[in-house]
């Protein structure tokens, strides 16, 4: 199923979903975190990127499986060569795995930080107290934040052996 689309493997194809939505949602949720004014205007699509980032993630691992699998078959990889697939397929793999860890608190946090439009003069505090209590926000926007970084770290590191494996063979 992630082989092939009219004869283009598909890996090369989606490999740039993932390269363009995973940062793209570490970002908006570091901004969502730390930036109140930008909240009521990213909360849906931050939300959606959530979503849509561990997704791409995935799919870019699926046809990249897809991709070594039918190498093999056909014997278009050598064996010296396996190690370097192999160590670009375990980069892939922490990339989706800290990607939906980001996902998941990134709907974590759109849910308990939620932007609070009010008339000028009256106080915000609806919702339970749990979710109105700072430190929770707080906690919440550091673990994003960490997540964040490592996911970008990890889409970086498995773009760049990717890359190497391709043009230099390393």
């Amino acid at each position: 199923m992630f082989e092939e689309f009219n004869g283009i493997p598909m890996h090369p194809l989606l490999v740039h979903a993932a390269v363009v939505f995973v940062p793209l949602l570490a970002l908006a949720a570091i901004g969502y975190a730390f930036v109140p004014l930008i909240r009521p205007h990213l909360r849906w699509i931050l939300a959606a990127l959530a979503v849509v980032a561990p997704g791409s993630a995935l799919f870019a691992k699926l046809s990249g499986d897809a991709f070594f699998d039918r190498g093999l078959a056909r014997g278009n990889i050598t064996e010296g060569f396996i190690p370097v697939i192999e160590e670009h397929q375990s980069f892939g793999t922490m990339t989706l795995y800290w990607t939906i860890a980001l996902g998941v608190a990134t709907l974590a946090l759109v849910y308990v930080v939620a932007p609070r439009i009010a008339a000028v003069g009256t106080a915000v505090t609806s919702g339970p107290a749990w979710r109105t209590n700072p430190i929770l926000k707080w906690i919440l926007a550091g673990v994003v934040t960490v997540l964040a970084a490592v996911s970008i770290y990890y889409v970086f590191r498995t773009g760049d052996s990717g890359a190497k494996a391709v043009w230099d063979g390393k």
